[in-house]
């Protein structure tokens, strides 16, 4: 019986709304009224200064019955090993992997999530759930030691998506990039979620959350590359 429960955001914030605002109430539903300890994982951002962004996070935060630790270097293995759940910020998602492969904590991140351990994250924390982190929208300021992720989904991820072109603009649309990954990578589906919506994946269930619509792109039955709107609130676990 798969027991693995994600809750994972395009982003930190929509609209108009505040740092994680719109992420508080699906938190709460997903992980209850009970006291329980966070490991939140700060390494995408490229500030070293990891308390202060997990203090932006207690902020947000504040009103719900969890405590917050900081995993930093030196204690990451023993922090993340004893939370109840694993958080992941946003950032840089090319620092993130390059950091949890520099702590050794891919394994024990997937391992602990694989066993029940719920993981929430947004933008950067949302790209490594995947196979890899091939469609990221970040620069990649540093070199992993690899491009493979947690694999704890079996399709690829496009958080903050958009295929807005502004007038002038001929560079190649988020639509083009999506699509080159595909023609590199035949067989895997991506599902890109616009700011404001969010996976929720409870054991064999995976459900889209949002109030408009993400996009899926996928291989059509001739092998060709295909996309089509995912709709507001739909079941997604035909792609587990």
């Amino acid at each position: 019986m798969h027991t693995n429960r994600i809750l994972v955001f395009s982003s930190s914030k929509a609209g108009n709304g505040g740092y994680l605002e719109t992420t508080l109430a699906n938190i709460k539903i997903f992980l209850g009224e009970k006291t329980l300890s966070i490991a939140f994982i700060p390494f995408a951002s490229v500030d070293d200064n990891y308390e202060a962004y997990a203090d932006r996070v207690r902020l947000a935060m504040i009103d719900l019955p969890y405590t917050i630790t900081t995993v930093q270097p030196d204690d990451a293995k023993v922090t993340i090993i004893n939370a109840d759940v694993i958080m992941v910020g946003g950032g840089n998602t090319f620092k993130l992997l390059h950091d949890i492969y520099a702590f050794q904590l891919l394994d024990i991140i997937r391992d602990k999530v694989n066993k029940g351990t719920p993981y929430i994250g947004w933008s950067a924390g949302m790209n490594i759930i995947g196979p890899g982190i091939g469609t990221t929208n970040d620069m990649p300021v540093i070199a992993p030691k690899s491009f493979n992720a947690l694999g704890l989904l079996p399709f690829q991820l496009n958080p903050h998506y958009t295929n807005v072109k502004p007038a002038g603009h001929y560079g190649e649309t988020r639509d083009q990039r999506l699509e080159e990954f595909m023609q590199m990578n035949p067989g895997l589906p991506i599902v890109a979620l616009p700011e404001g919506t969010a996976l929720q994946l409870e054991g064999n269930q995976l459900n889209f959350i949002g109030e408009k619509g993400a996009v899926l792109f996928y291989w059509d039955k001739n092998d060709h590359t295909a996309k089509r709107e995912i709709l507001p609130d739909e079941d997604l676990s035909f792609l587990l």
